[in-house]
């Protein structure tokens, strides 16, 4: 469990981002699939900053596979909108959990919002950890109870 000082802890990125047209259904707004994309984007950037994107994860003896996305559409990207993509770590003591968050640059509007699980898999035995290893706690900052 997580230090009771971790609780006033925010890991946060947002990237922005211009839709381009090969982005686009022949609705011409954001096809839904690329809606991962743009969370993975995110995501990447979060995990950059502490220090344990896929390289690190990989070098750390584990990866994380996503095992689980949710996605609720509030309203359409369209060719040439900027969206600014939140990303924010929310819970990592059994899994690493992200919410995400889609807005319009212009307006502030959200247009999307979701979030995605991983969790940890030892890459020498390909098993799945019940709880996040150490040094995801370390990467983060928090002391395992």
């Amino acid at each position: 469990m997580p230090d009771a000082g971790s609780k006033n802890r925010t890991w946060v990125a947002e990237v922005e981002l211009t839709v381009q047209f090969y982005d686009l259904d022949p609705m011409e707004v954001v096809w839904h699939g690329n809606y991962a994309k743009y969370f993975e984007i995110a995501r990447c950037a979060l995990l950059d900053q502490i220090h344990y994107n896929y390289a690190e994860m990989k070098q750390s003896g584990f990866a994380w596979p996503v095992i689980d996305m949710q996605v609720k559409f509030l309203q359409s990207l369209s060719f040439g909108q900027t969206a600014i993509v939140r990303a924010e770590i929310v819970e990592w003591e059994h899994w690493l959990k992200i919410d995400y968050a889609i807005r319009d640059k212009a307006t502030g509007m959200r247009l999307t919002k979701g979030s995605t699980r991983q969790v940890a898999v030892e890459l020498s035995t390909k098993l799945m950890s019940l709880q996040s290893p150490p040094v995801l706690l370390e990467r983060l900052g928090v002391v395992a109870s």
